[in-house]
C-alpha cells in the first residue's frame, strides 16, 4: 500500500494484478529479494530505461491492458537521451519531442516521469515535475502515472499518492513528483532533476518553462523534456525551441546539450497523401488509427475551415487553426534576403503606419525591379522605457528583436513622432524615396517635425477603408502568391503577416482588420500601402495631384 500522511490515500490493488507476477523472476524468490528487471547486471543506461518502461502497462486507448512495448522510434529517442559520455553522464539536458496528436504522447511522458521518480533514473531526493499550461492539462499526466502505478506490483508498494495535490512520493529514494501549471505561483524555489513539459505548443508565455529550466542548475544530471505538437506561430515559445533545435541539428549551432526529435510534414508536401501523414505520425497504423486520420483528412479537404487544424494537429505543421490573410508557407516562400548595399540610391516607395503612444510604429520600403518584383526593407519602433512591459503584454521577444537589430527604440515611455521623423529623413537620404504613403491618424506631429528639420519627403494620404484598401490587399496577396517579393524573413514583419486578418464588406472589398487580428499587424499594413503606392506611381496611369512636399 502507499505511504500514509497528510493528504495521502492508499492505492487500491486492481483486481487481477498478482504481486508475485513475473516482473521479477524467478517467482519462487521472496518479493523483498527479487531484482527488478531494470537492475539486471550488464544493461546499458538506455537498456535500463527500456527495461523499466516495459514493466509498465498501457492504461488507456486501444492497447489498454497490454504491456508497454517500446517502439523502434521511441527507442531512438531513449538511446539519444540516455546514452552516456566518457564521464558517465548524459550530454543532453534539453530534449524537444514534437509529433502529431494521438501518437502516445501522454503515455510516453508518464512512463518517463515514473522512470525518473522510482525507476533506474531516480536519484536521492530527486524532484520530478510535469509542467502544463493549465490545471486540467497538468492533471492528465498525473492521472496517467497513477493508473500505471496501480497496475504495477513493485511501484504500488513504494509510491505514495496524494491525489488532492497531484503529488507522488517514492519511499525508497524520497524523490517527489508534482504536477505544475502555468497559473500556479511559487515555482522559483524548486530544484528539478527532471521536468516534462506537456503541450508547450499551446503556451503563450515561456515564464513557466524558463523558471523550471533555470532551476535545474543545482542538479548534476538534470533533464528537461518538452513533448508537444507544433505551435501556430513563429514567435510562440515552442517555435523558438524547435527553430533552435533545427539549427543544432543542421550544424549551424554547436550545442550537444540540446536535442530535437521532430516528426512533421513539410509545408510544401501534399497534405492529402497518406505517405505524408506518416512523416508526422510515427504511430500511424499502430496505436494511431489510420481510418481515423483518413476521416479527419476527408473532412478537412471538403471543409476549408477545418484544414488549418488538420495541418497543425495531425500533420504537425506550424499553421494557425484560424483562417488568416496569408499562410505561413506562402509567406516564407518569399523569404529571400534583399541586398541592402545594392539598394542604396535605388528608387523606392514607403508605407508608414504610426502607432498610438506606446504601440508599434512601422515603416516599410519597397524597391521595384525590372521584373515586376519588389525588395522589402522594414523598420520598426517602440518606446525604449516600456519595452519589457510591451514584451509581456504582446508575448513576443521585442528585446531579442532589438538586440538583433530588427527593432529600434525611441527615448522615453511613449513613441515620439519627431524621433521617427528624423529617422525617416535619414533613410530618405540613403535611398531614393519617391513617395511615402501614410495613414492620416496622428500624422500632423510627424509632418511638423519633418518641416522643422527641413526634410523634403514626398507624402500622400492612404485611406484605410474598404474602398481604398481593397486594391492594396489584393496586390499583396497576388505578389506573395506569385513569389514576387523578397522580405528576407524579417521576424517582426513575418509576425505581423501571420497575425493579419482580412475582412470584407458586402461588395467583396477587403481590408486588413486590426480589431480581428490576433496580434499587431502594423508591418503588413505599411507593406500594403507601400506596394500599392509603388504600383500606382510606377504604372502607366497618371498620378492624381494628391501628393505634397513637406
Amino acid at each position: 500500500m502507499g505511504l500514509r500522511g497528510p493528504g495521502a490515500k492508499p492505492i487500491r490493488m486492481v483486481s487481477g494484478v498478482d504481486p508475485q507476477a513475473s516482473l521479477f523472476a524467478p517467482a519462487s524468490i521472496p518479493a523483498h529479494l527479487r531484482t527488478p528487471a531494470w537492475e539486471e547486471p550488464g544493461l546499458t543506461r538506455p537498456e535500463r530505461v527500456v527495461a523499466f518502461l516495459e514493466t509498465l502497462e498501457v492504461t488507456a486507448g486501444k492497447l489498454a491492458g497490454q504491456p508497454f512495448r517500446v517502439r523502434p522510434w521511441q527507442r531512438e529517442i531513449i538511446d539519444a537521451l540516455y546514452t552516456e559520455n566518457d564521464d558517465g553522464r548524459r550530454p543532453v539536458r534539453t530534449a524537444v519531442l514534437t509529433f502529431g496528436r494521438k501518437n502516445g504522447k501522454t503515455g510516453l511522458a508518464a512512463a518517463l516521469a515514473l522512470c525518473h521518480l522510482a525507476g533506474p533514473e531516480a536519484e536521492a531526493r530527486g524532484e520530478v515535475y510535469s509542467a502544463a499550461n493549465d490545471k486540467e492539462q497538468a492533471g492528465k499526466l498525473f492521472a496517467e502515472m497513477v493508473a500505471m502505478i496501480e497496475r504495477h506490483p513493485h511501484l504500488v508498494e513504494r509510491i505514495n499518492v496524494k491525489r488532492f495535490g497531484k503529488e507522488l512520493e517514492d519511499a525508497k529514494t524520497r524523490s517527489i513528483f508534482r504536477a505544475l501549471s502555468a497559473d500556479v505561483a511559487g515555482k522559483h524555489g524548486l530544484s528539478p532533476s527532471c521536468v516534462i513539459y506537456d503541450e508547450l505548443g499551446q503556451a503563450t508565455s515561456r515564464d513557466l518553462f524558463d523558471a523550471l529550466d533555470t532551476a535545474m542548475g543545482a542538479r548534476a544530471d538534470p533533464l528537461m523534456m518538452v513533448i508537444s505538437t507544433q505551435a501556430a506561430t513563429d514567435v510562440a515559445p515552442m517555435s523558438q525551441l524547435v527553430d533552435y533545435g533545427r539549427r543544432v541539428r543542421d550544424g549551424v549551432v554547436d550545442d550537444p546539450t540540446f536535442r530535437l526529435f521532430e516528426w512533421s510534414v513539410p509545408v510544401d508536401a501534399d497534405p492529402w497523401d497518406e505517405e505524408s501523414w506518416r512523416l508526422a505520425n510515427p504511430a500511424l497504423g499502430d496505436f494511431l488509427s489510420l481510418d481515423e486520420v483518413r476521416r479527419q483528412a476527408s473532412q478537412a479537404r471538403r471543409m476549408p475551415a477545418k484544414e488549418p487544424a488538420f495541418r497543425n494537429l495531425i500533420l504537425n505543421q506550424r499553421v494557425s487553426a484560424e483562417r488568416h490573410f496569408l499562410t505561413a508557407s506562402e509567406w516564407m516562400t518569399c523569404a529571400d534576403k534583399p541586398d541592402l548595399a545594392r539598394l542604396e540610391g535605388r528608387e523606392c516607395y514607403a508605407g508608414l503606419d504610426l502607432s498610438a503612444v506606446r504601440d508599434l510604429t512601422a515603416l516599410v520600403l519597397v524597391f521595384p525591379d525590372d521584373d515586376g518584383a519588389f525588395d522589402i526593407v522594414p523598420f520598426f519602433w517602440l518606446p525604449g522605457d516600456s519595452l519589457r512591459e510591451r514584451e509581456d503584454e504582446d508575448r513576443v521577444p521585442y528585446w531579442a528583436w532589438k538586440t538583433a537589430g530588427h527593432l529600434e527604440t525611441t527615448p522615453g515611455a511613449t513613441i515620439d513622432p519627431a524621433f521617427v521623423a528624423h529617422r525617416v529623413a535619414e533613410i530618405a537620404t540613403r535611398f531614393d524615396l519617391r513617395k511615402l504613403a501614410y495613414d492620416r491618424w496622428r500624422i500632423d506631429t510627424f509632418q511638423k517635425a519633418l518641416a522643422e528639420i527641413g526634410a523634403e519627403v514626398a507624402m500622400e494620404p492612404f485611406g484605410q477603408g474598404f474602398k481604398d484598401f481593397s486594391p492594396a490587399v489584393d496586390l499583396v496577396e497576388r505578389l506573395v502568391t506569385d513569389r514576387r517579393i523578397r522580405h528576407g524573413g524579417n521576424p517582426i514583419l513575418t509576425w505581423c503577416a501571420a497575425n493579419a486578418v482580412a475582412t470584407a464588406d458586402p461588395a467583396g472589398n477587403r481590408k486588413l482588420d486590426k480589431s480581428r487580428s490576433r496580434g499587431r499587424i502594423d508591418g503588413i499594413v505599411a507593406l500594403a500601402m507601400a506596394l500599392a503606392t509603388a504600383s500606382k506611381h510606377g504604372g502607366e496611369e497618371a498620378w492624381e495631384p494628391m501628393a505634397f512636399v513637406v
